[in-house]
């Protein structure tokens, strides 16, 4: 790609992430019109579950319905800082919104922000088509873009170094692009099509007595197909199949959820069947 590309689709779609209590990266990875509201856009933004995870908690509370204490999940509002770029390469502003966390997921470590703007957002990144993923082989030429400590995003060049790790039973893939600290959530992007390969999500440490000795040329970024299963388990197909669209997502997600309820409320309803007679 020539640098108009390169900063077009590597750098520009780059967010910052922060929260109460941390920080990281993220991509614009879907800003469309809205199906009903066509003057209104829908932007979504993907990063790291770990991330956000200080805005997510769950509390035990009465539910009047159920008639019994549950565990209540409540999420607050993140910030997604998008960048403004004069003579291509110059920050010359950042716009801060306000995002809600519409899906996470711990053990894939991902998750999907929407922001509560209207406003379209030119530059968005590409994940690799499904069928484009086994033909990235190792020493291809790759860009892992992201706000290391905070800073602006900015990318580094490296390769493709592994396709098969496991850690905690998930798929990763390895770069030599370095990373460290605020690179979470960001992208590793491949050099030649700029499509988005992986979640930047975790680094390698050494333990040195007292210290950490931080490799940052052996860096972990969530495999491609984990970003596909993701999408496929939480319903976000529209993410990456134009026939899908947010509202039909939200509302097959919303019967699945209802239809969750209802079979835990039924499998209680039983429990408590079984115990009077008992009793009786």
């Amino acid at each position: 790609m020539d640098t108009k590309l390169l900063h077009e689709r590597i750098l520009y779609p780059v967010v910052r992430v922060r929260t109460e209590k941390a920080g990281g990266s993220g991509t614009i990875i879907y800003s469309r019109s809205n199906s009903k509201k066509p003057e209104e856009y829908q932007t979504f933004i993907m990063t790291c579950a770990h991330v956000v995870e200080d805005s997510i908690s769950v509390k035990k509370e009465w539910d009047s319905f159920l008639k019994k204490n549950i565990e209540k999940e409540f999420k607050k509002l993140v910030q997604v800082e998008i960048f403004d770029y004069v003579f291509m390469s110059t920050v010359n502003s950042s716009n801060a919104y306000k995002a809600e966390i519409v899906a996470y997921d711990k053990a894939h470590d991902i998750a999907i922000l929407k922001l509560q703007s209207p406003k379209p957002c030119p530059y968005t990144a590409t994940v690799i088509p499904k069928d484009k993923i086994e033909s990235v082989k190792l020493f291809t030429s790759a860009y892992a873009s992201g706000c290391s400590l905070g800073h602006e995003p900015f990318a580094n060049e490296g390769q493709i170094t592994y396709l098969t790790e496991e850690i905690d039973n998930k798929l990763y893939w390895m770069t030599n692009c370095s990373s460290i600290f605020g690179n979470s959530g960001g992208a590793i992007f491949l050099a030649d099509s700029g499509y988005q390969v992986g979640i930047t999500a975790r680094i390698t440490g050494l333990q040195l007595g007292f210290g950490q000795d931080i490799i940052t040329w052996m860096g972990f970024c969530v495999a491609p197909q984990r970003i596909y299963e993701f999408f496929e388990e939480q319903d976000l197909k529209f993410l990456y199949d134009d026939k899908d669209t947010y509202e039909k997502s939200m509302k097959r997600r919303e019967k699945k959820q209802k239809e969750a309820l209802m079979k835990i409320m039924g499998g209680d309803k039983e429990e408590r069947t079984e115990d009077e007679v008992e009793v009786e």
